[in-house]
Formats: C-alpha cells, structure tokens, sequence
C-alpha cells in the first residue's frame, strides 16, 4: 500500500506542477541598449557665419578612461543657433548612428538641455516625436549675456510624455554629456 500512495503523491505533485506551468506564453523581447559612445551638437548661428561644434567621446564607456570633450568656440551674446544632435557608437566599425534609432523609436526618446552655472542660454524644441511631442534632435538656442557656465545634453530613454522638463521626464539616461561654454 505504500509504494501505491508514494506514486500517487509525485502524480499529484507533477501534474500541479505542470498544470500552473506557462509553456504557451511567447517571451516579451526585451529591450536591446545601445551604446552611445559620441555626441555631437552642431549650433549653426540663425544669421549664418561658422558652426560651433560641441563633442563628447568616451569609447571605453564605463572604463577608467575619461570622455574627451571639445568646444570648438565661444557663443555670441545675443546669437540665436539651430542645433542639431548626433549620437553614435563610434566603438564599433563602421560607427553605428544611433540617431537614425532615436528617430524610428521617438516615441520611446527625448532629449533635455539643462543649464548650469551662471550660463545664460535659453532653449526650445524644434521637432517632435509622432504624438507631437518634445523630441529634441533639433533645437535653438539662444545666447544672452556674457556669461559661463555648462551646458548638459539628456537623452532619456522612455520618458514619460508629456513633461515639463527632465525633472519629471523619469525614464533611463542613455547619454548625458556636459560642455562648458562660454557667452561673449
């Protein structure tokens, strides 16, 4: 009579473990992180003259490197410029425009210029995603006073839309890259 109850007790214990199992479901696809190594922001002044070219590059990532930053010059007081951002994975050959993955999926990205110091620059978007809201590859910007400060490029992965700012964006930073600019 045992061994008869013993099979009994695994026949129960294996058909409710099989019976709670979910063998139908189809895994979500998770989502993929890119990696960004470089930004580049061009500000082009509205009334024409030289681009000024702001890059952040840091091919190791997370490695005991630091990310080269260059500025190629001074904002000029009272100057509006159309910016443009690029981002890319520059580790990998050919580099990977990321870019062109931000605007397929702008529902799910935007970025966020944030102003530090004592820099007086104002900016606004200047496209949007496809439920018409702030995006961020295109922007202007313009320079006040003479001034210096930083200058802080967000791109946020998921935010919430709409918001008034990164402050209440929420999401995950992909890329946050700071330059120190001067107004003159």
């Amino acid at each position: 009579m045992k061994p008869i109850k013993f099979i009994s007790t695994l026949l129960f214990a294996f058909l409710l473990v099989t019976a709670c199992s979910k063998d139908n479901d189809t895994p979500e696809q998770a989502h993929e992180e890119e990696l960004i190594t470089t930004l580049k922001v061009t500000l082009t002044p509205s009334g024409g003259g030289a681009p000024i070219s702001l890059e952040y590059r840091d091919l190791d990532g997370d490695g005991n490197e630091p990310a080269v930053i260059t500025v190629s010059d001074n904002l000029a007081a009272g100057v509006t410029y159309n910016g443009v951002i690029v981002v890319s994975n520059d580790a990998e050959n050919p580099a990977e425009d990321i870019t062109k993955e931000v605007k397929e999926e702008n529902l799910e990205h935007q970025f966020f210029y944030t102003p530090g110091g004592d820099l007086d620059v104002t900016t606004s978007y200047s496209d949007s995603d496809d439920d018409g809201n702030d995006l961020g590859i295109e922007f202007t910007l313009t320079a006040g006073a003479a001034s210096s400060g930083t200058l802080t490029f967000t791109l946020r992965h998921e935010p919430t839309k709409p918001n008034t700012g990164l402050s209440d964006a929420g999401g995950e930073t992909d890329i946050a890259a700071s330059f120190n600019l001067t107004v003159e």
